[in-house]
């Protein structure tokens, strides 16, 4: 594994201090890459996670060059960071609820607090707790999991991050000059930071993209391949897509026109081997983001009204696997 022991930073841009709340796949891929860049990062993590970043650093094997941090701040609890910069929330979107009021004493007056979830209601439940003003969109695409605590494999997609503000939010002037300043370090430290014209848009497309595939997967017990190739299950996926394009109608998403047809070209693209890490996860019975995602399909369309007969039996045939036993 390569060392690099000894982050520099480029001098021409702002150094920031971070804060990473959670350190699996996501959070150690973004907090590796800019301790390495020289920022001042602090990883806020529990048991055995905590450990093995104080013990051993933090490892990333990764496409784009394995790195190995030997020292790295490690905390327990936000209150003994303080006030930070950039407050990456890299929990599962189920902790998001719970973690939440434990991020206060993160939060000063430029902060801006982003949240990498797969689901499409974490912003507005961290902006529910947190001053509102602090909480922007955002998401990842990266294709990362942690093997081990404090070891992160990064296997494919050279890490992107879209980030911006909330549907009708205009951020302060100190915290989009921090919004500025993240995306400068975020480039610099290799990796592609996006802020698209509407966030709320970027969101569902991600939504879209695995929710839909991680059900069906799931509830096939399956890997991409037979699905997308079984007429029937591709059927049942199309249906499933249908109905994510219905709620986010309701919830006042404008969809790209091919929004749909797009989807389908990247699942076609995936290697049939594949699969979601919500279907691997409800497959092999360990906790998920089930609720965050299909979950939130059918909360949603309670709330507006929106008919989802397909989600409708994947969430009751898919909930057993996702409820812990008792």
């Amino acid at each position: 594994m390569t060392t690099k022991a000894s982050p520099s930073r480029d001098t021409s841009v702002a150094a920031l201090r971070v804060a990473v709340v959670g350190v699996g796949g996501v959070g150690g891929v973004f907090g590796a890459r800019l301790a390495q860049a020289g920022h001042e990062l602090h990883f806020v993590a529990r048991g055995a996670t905590a450990e093995a970043l104080r013990t051993r650093g933090l490892y990333l094997e990764s496409v784009d060059g394995d790195l190995h941090l030997p020292q790295v701040a490690v905390h327990e609890s936000a209150a003994s960071v303080g006030p930070v910069d950039v407050v990456f929330v890299a929990v599962k979107a189920t902790q998001v609820e719970g973690v939440a009021p434990s991020l206060r004493p993160l939060i000063g007056d430029g902060t801006i607090v982003v949240p990498l979830q797969n689901g499409v209601e974490a912003a507005t439940l961290l902006a529910d707790v947190l001053p509102p003003a602090s909480v922007i969109d955002g998401l990842c695409r990266v294709m990362a999991m942690q093997t081990a605590p404090g070891h992160i494999r990064h296997t494919a997609v050279t890490p992107v991050l879209e980030l911006g503000p909330r549907a009708g939010q205009t951020l302060e002037p100190a915290r989009a000059a921090t919004l500025d300043k993240l995306v400068a370090a975020v480039k610099a430290a290799g990796m592609h930071p996006i802020v698209p014209p509407d966030m709320a848009v970027a969101i569902w497309e991600k939504f879209l993209f695995i929710e839909p595939l991680g059900a069906v997967c799931a509830a096939a017990h399956e890997a991409i391949g037979p699905v997308r190739e079984t007429p029937a299950t591709r059927a049942l996926l199309d249906q499933a897509l249908e109905e994510v394009l219905a709620v986010g109608r309701a919830m006042g998403v404008t969809w790209p026109e091919r929004a749909k047809a797009d989807v389908w070209a990247r699942y076609d693209a995936l290697p049939a081997d594949g699969s979601t890490s919500m279907a691997r996860d409800l497959m092999g019975r360990r906790p998920s983001e089930f609720d965050a995602q299909t979950g939130a399909v059918i909360r949603l369309a309670r709330r507006h009204a929106v008919p989802v007969p397909v989600h409708d039996v994947l969430y009751a045939v898919l909930l057993p696997a996702a409820t812990p036993a008792t």
